[in-house]
């Protein structure tokens, strides 16, 4: 069994060796809470929850670290557009980013570090950095020498001399290319002391403090979006190996959530944001849709392609729904996932193969429902649940048993009212008044709900919109 990752610095496929067998060390860019998320934002944490997963399936040890950026421009302008402290839009979008990862399934991380709890790291970075020659001090404010470290845009593959750094609005570059660790302090924000004077961190030196704070000076992936390759992550492999650590020795990189062709953001005003897509669609088809594309595939947002993700997993949870019942108790899922599932998730976790599997087994067992062959129903449906286990989509698992907002008590409820209309179906079917039959029925499709005649009576589930 070996894994396989697509490894941008790369530029291809390798076999995932560990730095100590049986263990994965993973550290994720995760959010800049100056806004509440979009899809977009939380894909990044899903896709990256399901490559823990899949880690954790094959037996390693996985120490998986996701930050908080909560201290930035856009952080402090809103709180002074706002009239608020700056930490309060942090906190309260820090909330925000940690109910969509909660609600759409992600495991929490071993550890969630914040850029502000983590300034005494960043200084000993710096000291190192200005120690080395790498990094100088000019007006308040601390930049790294980009042309003292040679392997400078190597991630992005990049000419330095075609390269121009975005104007940070300071003075004292030796070169214009040069990236600020540490930015002077400014009337009305917030800062910190320093050997160098007051201010407050730049964006790229908290994670490689950070990093090494959490993984030591060398760990194996390092993780984020496309749009972090540069120039983020490639600031922070300069200040990190600058600094003497070996770093990351894979970068895996998802793709964006699209929308009419653009990346999703909210300075395009082009977001969905997660809090509002809860209300209308139920969070694990969420995950569903968000999780089942190829990590490095472009997502384009639509309300039919949801549709279609939603029709998709409900056939599914339906099978999962049927065979359950057909057994009579809980089914535990498998041992092992089946084999073809498992090449496909070790082949660069090539979810969509995997989901294949998936939906091949589900025909199986439902072949077996409808031949009433009970044992081959139970065995598919065991091995359903594991492989839906390992990508986070298991209806039966606790998380997703409440994700109505009413449990047992409330299905309970409806299935009482919805058994009383299938009732007065039935009856209208016994005196052959098809038309009140299929009207009933057609009445609870348009409701959300799909029915299903059996052998054993009718059934309900939920359905497509």
């Amino acid at each position: 069994m070996t894994i396989r990752l697509y490894d941008t610095s790369a530029r291809q496929i390798r076999d995932f060796t560990p730095l100590t067998p049986g263990c994965v060390s993973i550290y994720l860019c995760g959010a800049t809470v100056q806004a509440a998320p979009h899809i977009g934002h939380i894909r990044s944490g899903l896709n990256f929850d399901i490559m823990r997963r899949w880690f954790a399936y094959r037996g390693y040890d996985v120490t998986f670290i996701r930050n908080v950026t909560d201290i930035d421009d856009k952080i402090i302008r809103k709180g002074a557009e706002q009239g608020r402290p700056w930490w309060s839009i942090g906190y309260e979008n820090e909330r925000a980013f940690n109910a969509g990862y909660e609600a759409l399934g992600c495991l929490p991380p071993t550890y969630e570090p914040r850029a502000t709890g983590h300034v005494p790291e960043m200084i000993e970075m710096m000291r190192g950095l200005i120690e080395r020659g790498h990094a100088y001090e000019a007006d308040g404010s601390v930049y790294f020498d980009v042309r003292s470290f040679p392997g400078y845009l190597e991630l992005s593959n990049q000419d330095i001399d075609d390269l121009r750094q975005p104007d940070e609005g300071v003075s004292g570059k030796r070169d214009p290319r040069d990236f600020a660790m540490w930015k002077a302090t400014k009337p009305g924000e917030p800062d910190w002391e320093t050997p160098w004077g007051r201010g407050r961190p730049g964006w790229h030196l908290e994670c490689s403090a950070m990093a090494h704070k959490y993984l030591g000076s060398a760990f194996d992936i390092h993780g984020g979006g496309l749009d972090l390759i540069f120039p983020h992550h490639e600031n922070e492999i300069a200040q990190a190996k600058a600094f003497g650590d070996a770093f990351a020795s894979y970068w895996v990189h998802n793709a964006w959530v699209t929308m009419s062709g653009e990346k999703m953001s909210k300075s395009l005003g082009n977001s969905v944001l997660v809090s509002e897509m809860v209300k209308n669609w139920r969070p694990i088809v969420l995950r569903y849709y968000l999780g089942t594309p190829h990590y490095r595939s472009m997502i384009e947002y639509s309300e039919e392609s949801l549709r279609e993700a939603e029709s998709a997993f409900a056939r599914i949870e339906g099978f999962v729904q049927r065979a359950t019942e057909k057994a009579g108790a809980p089914v535990a899922p498998a041992a092992e996932v089946p084999p073809a599932f498992a090449e496909a998730m070790d082949d660069d976790l090539g979810v969509p193969h995997a989901l294949a599997i998936i939906h091949t087994t589900v025909r199986q067992g439902n072949s077996a429902l409808a031949a009433d062959d009970k044992d081959e129903a139970i065995a598919r449906l065991a091995e359903v649940r594991a492989m839906l286990g390992v990508l986070g989509l298991d209806p039966l698992d606790p998380h997703w048993a409440e994700e109505t907002g009413g449990g047992e008590e409330l299905h309970g409820v409806v299935d009482t009212l919805v058994r009383l209309v299938l009732q007065q179906r039935e009856s209208a079917r016994e005196r052959k008044d098809w038309a009140t039959a299929d009207a009933i029925r057609d009445q609870l499709n348009q409701s959300g709900l799909a029915i299903e005649d059996s052998p054993d009576g009718p059934r309900w589930t939920l359905g497509n919109r």
